[in-house]
């Protein structure tokens, strides 16, 4: 991993312009704190190294060199060099806090679509609520149809393929009456990750194939109001399975950077037929019977290409402000628009990791947060899968920040109680926390990392992001929030995103901290004790088991 971090820095230097100081700085430092860690990784079990031989990474395909424009003077706009930065108004935002809010506003938002629905997920489930949404999509293209002259509203939706065709009933055949009705309106993307073909596709079975990758990606959104979450469309993610979810309301340039990116991925994946037959779009590489580094290549392409026309187009709209207001004069957004808008107090940068794919920008800007946190700041990081990645556990246990670390209990991860070999995986994650908390008592960091456990009655545990509250200050001036967990799966196998939410606004800044505070109200502090209580026993071929399968969980 420490020859991974300087790797990872040669790659980001080559796409930093002469000059770029600051950043390279930061990445410079990343890779020393990655290098640092080689002495505790090296006690580490070899056998971590077999699994990802199952799926051997594809060379990086490198992007574009990136520019900077005026901007605002906030501290974390060097994200702006590897991704798009959207500047909103915080009254804008708008931080939501149960699973049932979340489902009432997807209704809500499907019914008073005019032009775009779009909506990426692992899966649809199969129960009533989820037919519901159905029927609010079948209802709203009806009424589309109804309307005067030819329907603008389309519906784009995009799903893994093996999670979304497991079992008879499943997500294909929920969604398949919308195709036979709205076949011009309505377009259903199955992900099949590349990784999983040839004898290994033959051989591992259903559910089981999962573990190879996945499409991860929760991102559901509406004309110009966007909905990022960790959350599926499933009846436990609408009731008593508990998430993060914010909505961007009003922010046609967000919509429009995600309904691309989903548009890019939909166009490398299976699409779903009337028939429940899928196939790909006409001269696409197939994901698992063509060649794969072709397939990735292409992948890659169109993926980097939403994001840097993106940035392209952001930077020409921050040039634009930043000249006219140096003259005094309204944007051409404004002047378009007819109306003058606030300056932004918010910033918005969408982090995409797709490692299939060679894009890693998502495992750069967060090791990278991990490690310039200064002295006093405060981490809160939230996962609802304890498996950190080598290198973010390196960075936390090296680093000079307080960390606060949510995970779930035994008894709310969501594995609690399955059937089989699943029903083992709560286990897994008791002794890789087990694990970890002995390391950060061994370095005598208790104080400075304390791992926290949700519990709650009745409810399971799913959130993920983390809050960063600069030294001194009582509220998080930054936000991640999205599908990434900081395991191996996310960093390595699944397709992923988040964003991260800079704010200066205090307003929102307070209901970004009473989110966080909701959550770990429901929490107790890890200690000692907590692994001699009887329902921590885990058994020897567990601790066997999970150096060898952790990296597919």
């Amino acid at each position: 991993m420490a020859a991974g971090g300087a790797a990872l820095w040669r790659r980001l230097s080559a796409w930093l312009p002469r000059g770029r100081l600051g950043l390279a700085a930061l990445l410079g430092r990343l890779s020393d704190r990655l290098a640092r860690g080689r002495d505790r990784r090296a006690r580490r079990s070899s056998w971590l190294l077999l699994a990802p031989l199952l799926a051997p990474p594809v060379p990086a395909v490198t992007a574009p060199p990136c520019s900077l424009c005026p901007k605002g003077a906030h501290r974390f706009q060097w994200i702006g060099n590897l991704v798009p930065e959207f500047g909103i108004s915080s009254s804008h935002v708008k931080v939501l806090s149960s699973p049932a809010e979340f489902y009432e506003l997807l209704k809500v938002q499907i019914k008073s679509a005019k032009q775009r629905v779009v909506m990426a997920s692992l899966y649809l489930g199969t129960g009533l609520l989820e037919q519901e949404l159905v029927d609010c999509l079948e209802e709203t293209l009806e009424k589309s149809l109804q309307a005067e002259g030819p329907s603008s509203l389309r519906v784009s939706i995009l799903l893994d393929y093996t999670r979304g065709s497991r079992g008879r009933k499943n997500s294909r055949t929920m969604l398949i009456p919308l195709l036979q009705h709205f076949p011009e309106q309505v377009r259903v993307s199955l992900f099949h990750t590349p990784n999983l073909r040839g004898l290994l596709r033959l051989l591992i079975p259903e559910r089981f194939n999962e573990t190879i990758g996945l499409q991860h990606i929760k991102v559901y959104l509406f004309d110009d109001n966007v909905i990022l979450s960790g959350a599926n469309l499933s009846d436990l993610y609408f009731t008593n399975r508990q998430d993060r979810y914010v909505l961007l309301q009003d922010s046609p340039e967000i919509a429009d950077f995600f309904t691309e990116l989903v548009d890019a991925i939909g166009d490398v994946s299976l699409q779903l037929q009337r028939d429940d037959t899928v196939q790909m779009m006409e001269g696409m590489v197939h994901p698992y019977q063509g060649d794969k580094v072709a397939y990735c290549e292409i992948a890659n392409r169109r993926v980097m290409e939403v994001i840097n026309a993106a940035r392209t187009r952001q930077e020409l709209l921050h040039a634009q402000t930043f000249h006219g207001s140096q003259q005094g004069r309204p944007s051409l957004s404004q002047q378009s628009s007819g109306c003058l808008k606030p300056e932004p107090d918010t910033w918005i940068y969408p982090l995409i990791q797709m490692k299939p794919f060679g894009i890693q920008i998502d495992e750069m800007v967060t090791e990278t947060l991990l490690t310039e946190a200064e002295r006093d700041a405060r981490i809160y990081l939230t996962t609802g899968y304890f498996n950190l990645t080598q290198a973010y556990m390196d960075l936390i246990l090296g680093t000079r920040a307080e960390y606060r670390i949510l995970l779930a209990s035994p008894k709310v991860n969501g594995f609690f109680g399955a059937k089989g070999v699943a029903g083992a995986i709560p286990a897994a994650y008791v002794y890789i926390e087990h694990q970890f908390y002995s390391e950060v008592c061994g370095l005598q960091q208790e104080e400075r990392v304390r791992l926290q456990e949700y519990c709650r009655a009745g409810w399971t545990f799913h959130a993920k992001g983390l809050w960063l509250y600069l030294a001194g200050s009582d509220l998080p001036c930054l936000t991640l929030i999205g599908s990434p967990n900081f395991g191996y799966r996310s960093v390595h196998r699944d397709l992923e995103a988040q964003v991260a939410i800079v704010t200066e606004n205090k307003a929102l800044q307070q209901q970004l901290h009473q989110e966080q505070e909701q959550l770990y109200l429901c929490s107790g502090v890890v200690s000692s004790a907590t692994f001699e209580q009887p329902n921590r026993y885990v058994k020897l071929w567990v601790k066997l088991v999970t150096p060898l399968i952790k990296n597919f969980f």
